[in-house]
């Protein structure tokens, strides 16, 4: 498959990144030679310097026997008029706009096939809704979900005194009195798809899979509080704070802003008048000690600086704050803010990728189509969402008969809509959907068929 992606930022060289992984024929576009020049020694793929909203330069990037295209340049303007221009020279291809700004999404939907566009990604916005679900259980690190809502994979961090120490999986059922699966654990920055004897320790980082309805009982046996935040402190009023803020206001909950920029700070009141918005530096001590950061249930921190939101996120932890998210911008960060008291990280362009990748795979081919993909564990784990049609191989066969990959487990299978976390006597059937979870895997799993060893 061909593939271009215009816009060699943090977006693209997320998407670029990947998919180069995964082998695809990659065409990178940027009007800068030396950002190129670091994607081209980096990755295996072809660059052209040049706008990539014209149609010579989409011309010389072979837009005209491309499947897809990725507009993922820093303007959406851009990107809009860079999809519509590829759509017009080649009818046939997919293409993917990265629209950023909250007053294009009207147009975006209304005009969709006037603009050419198969799908658009908001980083911003993808961020702000990951964070907010995040917060609807404060003891959770991670939270994803699948099958329509009714499933979900959660993160816990195991404490000292929790139930769970020193507890082998084969008799966590019985601790926790309802049926879950631990899909992946990491510990010490390593990450393994457990099988029934592993021991849970102090300090691992467990992510279960359970059917959604049955978390709280599960929650409520370890004695691990459900209680929503009511209060969040987000510092920096961006993008993500302000769809951040649109989502904790509809869901009832009280908003403190602190925002560095003056003009900023009056849009923000004017959008939001239930908020409190207040004008000052979110990192200085002074300012979030006036603001009662040690009272609030939630704080978020979103400013532009990784350095300054590990600083606030680290204070905000050391005044015992229930719940701390802080959004990372650069990858590479997230294993070591983990260790500094970072609490839960969010990382945008990450969040974004996964959702493109998603897409290319589901394009590569439609057997078993993956329906959603998700990155735990600090993108060490892939967790994804298949639909099993009549081309995916063993259906009908009990689990414990299937050959799959190594370090592969199915998690749940949902028939007409209800899910089950599966044992060994499980079997998927054609119109089932299937939660597949995956640990470096090469070649990677672009359909349910390729989970299987043979």
């Amino acid at each position: 498959m061909k593939i271009i992606v215009a816009g060699d930022g943090q977006v693209g060289r997320a998407v670029t990144r990947q998919l180069s992984r995964e082998g695809y024929d990659l065409t990178v576009i940027d009007p800068n030679p030396e950002v190129l020049a670091a994607s081209e020694t980096r990755y295996d793929v072809m660059i052209v310097q040049g706008n990539a909203a014209t149609m010579g330069t989409l011309r010389t990037a072979g837009v005209e026997s491309a499947d897809l295209l990725i507009a993922a340049t820093s303007a959406d303007e851009v990107n809009l008029l860079c999809c519509l221009t590829a759509r017009k020279m080649n009818p046939s291809i997919h293409t993917i706009a990265r629209v950023r700004n909250p007053e294009y999404t009207e147009q975006q939907f209304a005009m969709r096939e006037e603009l050419g566009l198969s799908m658009t990604v908001n980083p911003e916005k993808v961020a702000a809704e990951e964070i907010y679900r995040t917060l609807q259980i404060p003891a959770f690190v991670g939270r994803d979900t699948f099958a329509k809502g009714k499933v979900e994979i959660v993160e816990l961090e195991v404490r000292a005194d929790s139930k769970l120490a020193g507890v082998p999986l084969n008799q966590l059922n019985q601790i926790v009195g309802v049926k879950v699966l631990v899909c992946a654990v990491t510990r010490d920055e390593e990450t393994v798809i457990p099988n029934g004897s592993y021991v849970i320790q102090p300090g691992d980082h467990i992510h279960v899979t359970a059917q959604a309805d049955k978390l709280a009982r599960f929650m409520k046996n370890l004695k691990i509080s459900t209680h929503p935040v009511n209060s969040v402190l987000v510092i920096g009023g961006g993008r993500v704070g302000f769809y951040l803020t649109q989502l904790l206001l509809a869901g009832g909950m009280n908003v403190k802003i602190i925002e560095e920029n003056y003009d900023r700070c009056v849009e923000l009141a004017t959008a939001f008048p239930k908020a409190s918005v207040y004008h000052g530096n979110g990192t200085s001590q002074k300012v979030l000690d006036t603001e009662g950061i040690e009272h609030a249930d939630a704080v978020v921190t979103l400013t532009g600086s990784d350095e300054e939101n590990l600083i606030v996120s680290m204070y905000a932890n050391q005044l015992g704050v229930k719940k701390v998210i802080t959004q990372i911008t650069h990858m590479e960060h997230t294993a070591m803010f983990e260790k500094m008291g970072a609490g839960t990280m969010v990382v945008p362009k990450d969040l974004c990728s996964a959702h493109i990748v998603r897409y290319v795979r589901a394009m590569y081919n439609q057997t078993g189509e993956m329906l959603a993909l998700h990155r735990v564990a600090g993108e060490r784990v892939e967790a994804m969402e298949f639909r099993v049609d009549e081309n995916v191989r063993y259906c009908g066969i009990p689990l414990k008969d299937i050959p799959l990959r190594k370090n592969i487990l199915l998690a749940s299978v949902s028939r007409r809509g209800e899910p089950v976390i599966p044992d060994g006597s499980t079997a998927f059937q054609p119109g089932d959907t299937a939660i597949v979870v995956a640990s470096d895997i090469q070649p990677p799993i672009r359909q349910m068929n390729d989970i299987f060893a043979r």
